[in-house]
């Protein structure tokens, strides 16, 4: 095991996932932690626990201030294909460029820390809205730390936004340290597992493999699971991933967050120099440009959707029309996931599926629940009954 863990931490762990309540959570985090032991192999999961410990307090208390009145929310509830932090240090433009990209009423000052809320606005791209959080600048501590950090782990996806007027590599650096600190990175690891719990509706554990097993096999990953008590789910694997790896989903102590770059200010300062480094140290997409003058601002929704890896998928009923609006899914889904998503009676009744489109050999192909789609494919359900 990736951890070590004694059978009594696996146990309180198990209460930590059926906890319901914020105080349940937080009574079954202090007694899982209080039952891990200290040792090298458990570091970063005590460090994860003590700061989701913090989260959880924070969510509390917000949710005594909202319930009282008293106080500004900090929760933001998720819209669109996909919610992205809009995250940086002081001064770096991101309430402007939120603002300019989205229309949204963000506080733009030249003095640091005039953010203090988040806020939020839709970027539309194509036919995908995509909902920007400006959020209160980065920081190593203080009062707004666990707030803003929580956004970020919750998000679908990271823009970081670089000062060109400063060093941007020294920017870069110290975003990217932050945010591994807090247990979120944006180089996508060489495995990645994707755990899809369920509690009810679903049956049984489903492993779809869009990669590699490197040393167990399915029938292991079902008995780890199991031993966690999970015994409905959905398990992703992309890449090259081991049985520490699909452990280590259990926990999600690490999160890996989908990030373009933003080097902002470029009329003001130019770092081209600077950005050729920058591309060696950082493994995403760099874009440049300037909120104030709107240069730079028409590539980044394209970027978000490539950084995403996201799907458009357009449904239609037998004889029906196609719907104007797309289902968002990942890259790799399937038409099962087509089915869940509609309702999940569409995949106990399903009989076939018609797809017109680039993962098809011919328009309006017959194909079954495991066919892997492409984006801009239609797919029409045919059900029994």
């Amino acid at each position: 095991m990736v951890t070590n863990l004694p059978a009594e931490a696996k146990a309180k762990w198990i209460k930590v996932m059926e906890a319901r309540t914020i105080e349940e959570k937080i009574q079954a985090l202090e007694e899982f932690l209080s039952s891990v032991p200290k040792h090298k192999g458990t570091e970063k999961l005590r460090l994860w626990a003590t700061r989701r410990l913090a989260e959880l307090r924070e969510e509390l208390e917000e949710k005594k201030r909202k319930k009282s009145g008293r106080g500004v929310s900090f929760f933001v509830e998720k819209e669109g294909a996909a919610q992205i932090a809009v995250v940086g240090l002081p001064n770096s433009g991101k309430s402007l460029l939120v603002h300019k990209l989205t229309g949204a009423k963000t506080v733009v000052s030249e003095y640091p820390f005039s953010t203090l809320t988040p806020v939020p606005g839709m970027l539309k791209y194509q036919d995908v809205l995509f909902q920007l959080i400006d959020l209160p600048p980065l920081q190593r501590s203080g009062a707004l730390y666990n707030r803003v950090i929580g956004i970020a782990r919750n998000a679908d996806g990271l823009l970081i936004v670089l000062n060109a007027e400063n060093n941007i590599i020294n920017e870069f650096l110290e975003i990217k340290s932050i945010l591994e600190d807090a247990g979120i990175v944006i180089k996508e690891p060489r495995g990645r597992v994707v755990l899809e719990s369920y509690r009810t509706g679903k049956s049984g554990i489903r492993v779809t493999i869009m990669g590699k097993l490197l040393d167990c096999t399915v029938e292991d990953v079902k008995k780890m699971l199991e031993s966690y008590r999970i015994y409905n789910a959905h398990v992703k694997i992309y890449g090259e991933v081991t049985l520490d790896d699909v452990e280590q989903a259990i926990f999600e102590n690490i999160l890996y967050k989908p990030a373009i770059i933003f080097v902002n200010k470029v009329d003001i300062r130019d770092p081209t120099e600077e950005i050729e480094q920058l591309s060696n140290l950082a493994p995403i997409e760099i874009l440049k440009g300037s909120a104030a003058r709107g240069d730079g601002l028409e590539n980044i929704g394209k970027a978000l959707f490539t950084a995403l890896k996201i799907i458009r998928i357009y449904t239609k009923s037998p004889n029906g029309p196609v719907s104007d609006k797309p289902l968002i899914l990942k890259e790799g889904a399937t038409i099962e996931d087509v089915a869940e998503s509609i309702h999940r009676d569409f995949v106990e009744k399903f009989k076939f599926a018609r797809v017109w489109g680039s993962s098809v050999k011919y328009p309006g192909e017959r194909v079954g629940l495991g066919h892997v789609l492409k984006d801009g494919d239609i797919v029409e359900i045919h059900i029994k009954g």
